[in-house]
């Protein structure tokens, strides 16, 4: 059993998705509207996407722009990245930062040498830590 995070957009999903393929590479795979069978996309959101999964090391992050008028970003939610090298956690970390606000600066806690929270210039909350081995 696995838990994957979805994330929702408020109509700029391709744009995280191509700025987050930038930061961590992996394999990206979208779908718009305009794919859709027809009838299945809300008239006039056609360009919006339907579904994209950005797959990194097998691991696959999810989303969609949102088709709700209403929209809003959620507040209590994180993507938690980790990693086992310092220098990529940093560049991470500064790389989703910017044009965002960090809510902790990326740094040394009590159980990693490196630990940051920012919510990017999409509106996603992120942890990124460095994975410390486990002591047996």
């Amino acid at each position: 059993m696995a838990f994957h995070p979805y994330l929702y957009f408020d109509g700029n999903c391709r744009e995280a998705f191509t700025r987050y393929q930038e930061i961590f590479d992996g394999e990206l795979m979208l779908m718009t509207g305009h794919e859709a069978p027809p009838g299945e996309a809300p008239e006039g959101k056609e360009d919006l996407v339907m579904h994209v999964t950005l797959l990194v090391d097998g691991a696959p992050l999810m989303a969609s722009d949102s088709y709700d008028d209403d929209f809003a970003p959620a507040n209590s939610t994180y993507v938690h990245y980790s990693t086992t090298d310092l220098d990529n956690a940093k560049k991470v970390f500064e790389a989703l930062s910017e044009g965002g606000t960090v809510e902790l600066p990326g740094g040394e806690v009590f159980w990693s040498p490196f630990f940051g929270v920012c919510v990017d210039r999409f509106g996603t909350n992120w942890q990124v830590s460095l994975e410390v081995p486990q002591e047996a």
